[in-house]
Parts: structure tokens; C-alpha cells; sequence
């Protein structure tokens, strides 16, 4: 093997960037050199996210730094790649220029997207595990990405959403500072019953459920005379995640309230009219074949 032929094969100018010969060894080199460093990149990145992790680091937190991180450590490739192949970088200045000038007015909505990741992840106003409600969809952030936010809705779907909308739309955010959520539930009981004690069986179906708060505790309303009912409304505070656990605790609720109110003989209203006739009424019989 003539090493020397090789040598001065790889050695050969391909072309020229700003009066810079460029080789064949080193245009060979560039992609030896990005795979090693975006292997390197990776590795450092996971093992970064383990170390935080371990000592249970918020984990927007850690996605954050991960998204700094490898910023950070692409624009370090991209350099030490020009430097290896003796490129100045000042030789991509205008072309560099012009691509983002074209970029800008080509890729508004992706330069939009981008920068409204950035201002979520810094800003925190959603987080990943927080419970929204956008566009009449709800579900729980899974992942922050500089484009748009991955969101498993309560169905099992999986959203993904424009970051740009989660900034310029209004959002329901169920657990920004905490997990407590107001609910209620009604019922209506015939006319007749006794409204204390409707109120008292309210209340003991309400704090028998471990989800419910006693701190405030729960607040039996009577709310009003009805068409057809008295209107009872009792509300609460529960410790939630997303609308499953609310639903969840209402329907066990009202489970709990008709087994006490059959024990008690207490009946649940229903729609009813009462219909007068005046004069007679006459019914006519069919004529006989």
C-alpha cells in the first residue's frame, strides 16, 4: 500500500472557501468529527439528566438546562469543525446573512414557535405535569419542546400544541401554584322534606369521601324553590390532578347521598305536571265495521 499516494490523495484541494483550500482528508474529516462530538453531546447530556435526577431536581428545570446544553454544545461542534479544517469563521458572515434574512421572512411561525418555547421554559408559566385546558381540550403537559408542547389529553391523545398559542390564547392552568380545585354538586328533593336534614345528609356524604377537604370544609347551600324541587348545592375543596379525580369524587358523592336518603326515606324530585280539565270529556268509540 503506497501510504504516500494516500497521503497526497487526501491531501488534494476539493475546493476554496475565502482563499481557504479545502482537502479531501478534510472534507472527509467534518462528518468524523460532527458524529463524534453529537455521540460526546449525548452522552454528556444523559448523563447530566441522571446526575440532577438523583438528587430529584425539578424536572423543568432539567429540561431546561438540557435544552441550553445542547445549544450550547452544537455551536462549540460547529466551531471546532471550521477550526479543523482551517475555515475562518468570518468566511460564512454574508452567506450566514442572507440565509437568515431569508429565514425570517420564510419561517415566521417556526422563529415565532421557537422563541415562545424559550419564554416558557424560562418563564414557568406551564410546567411539565401541569394539568390545562386549551381550545376545549384538556389534558396534562408531558414535554416543552422548542417548538411546540406535547399534552396527553385525558383520553389518552396526544396533543401537539404550537408554543406560540399557549402565549397569545387564554390557557386554564388547573395546578399553576397548587392542586387544590373548588367543585360542587346538586341535588333536588321533593317538596315536603325536611331542609335541615337534607343538608345535614349532604354534608356526612361529602366529608365521607378521604379526597375532600376539611380545611375549608365543605359548604351545604340551599340554593332555592324550585319548579319542582328544593335546590341543594354543596361545595367543597379537593387535593386534584386533572378533571378524572373530580368527577370521580362528585360521582361518589352522589352515590353516597341516594344510600343515605333511601335510609332515610327522603325522595329525589322529578319533573311534574298537574293537568285540570274543565267541562266533561267525551270519548269517541270507533265506528263498527
Amino acid at each position: 500500500m503506497d501510504f504516500a499516494k494516500i497521503k497526497e490523495t487526501l491531501a488534494t484541494p476539493i475546493f476554496t472557501i475565502s482563499e481557504q483550500p479545502i482537502s479531501l482528508g478534510e472534507l472527509l474529516l467534518i462528518p468524523f468529527v460532527i458524529y463524534i462530538g453529537l455521540l460526546l453531546t449525548k452522552w454528556t447530556a444523559k448523563f447530566i439528566t441522571n446526575r440532577l435526577t438523583s438528587k430529584k431536581t425539578d424536572p423543568n428545570i432539567i429540561h431546561l438546562l438540557q435544552r441550553v446544553f445542547y445549544i450550547i454544545a452544537i455551536a462549540i461542534l460547529l466551531i471546532t469543525t471550521l477550526d479543523l479544517i482551517n475555515v475562518p469563521i468570518t468566511a460564512f458572515a454574508f452567506l450566514s446573512g442572507a440565509i437568515a434574512i431569508g429565514f425570517g421572512f420564510g419561517a415566521q411561525n417556526i422563529i415565532n414557535n421557537f422563541i415562545s418555547g424559550w419564554i416558557l421554559m424560562w418563564e414557568r408559566p406551564i410546567k411539565i405535569g401541569d394539568f390545562l385546558e386549551v381550545e376545549n381540550a384538556k389534558g396534562i403537559v408531558e414535554e416543552i419542546n422548542t417548538r411546540s408542547t406535547r399534552i396527553r389529553r385525558v383520553d389518552g391523545v396526544h396533543l401537539l400544541i404550537p408554543n406560540s398559542k399557549l402565549l397569545e390564547n387564554t390557557v386554564v392552568n388547573w395546578t399553576l401554584r397548587d392542586n387544590l380545585v373548588r367543585t360542587s354538586v346538586s341535588v333536588g328533593v321533593a317538596y315536603g322534606t325536611r331542609a335541615r336534614i337534607v343538608s345535614d345528609l349532604i354534608l356526612e356524604a361529602t366529608l365521607a369521601q378521604k379526597e375532600v377537604l376539611t380545611d375549608p370544609m365543605p359548604v351545604v347551600v340551599f340554593e332555592d324553590f324550585g319548579d319542582n324541587a328544593l335546590i341543594f348545592y354543596v361545595n367543597f375543596w379537593i387535593n386534584s390532578t386533572g378533571e378524572t379525580s373530580l368527577r370521580v369524587t362528585r360521582s361518589n358523592i352522589r352515590f353516597t347521598l341516594d344510600e343515605l336518603f333511601e335510609k332515610n326515606g327522603i325522595v329525589v324530585s322529578f319533573p311534574q305536571r298537574d293537568v285540570h280539565l274543565d267541562g266533561s270529556l267525551t270519548l269517541l268509540t270507533p265506528p263498527s265495521k
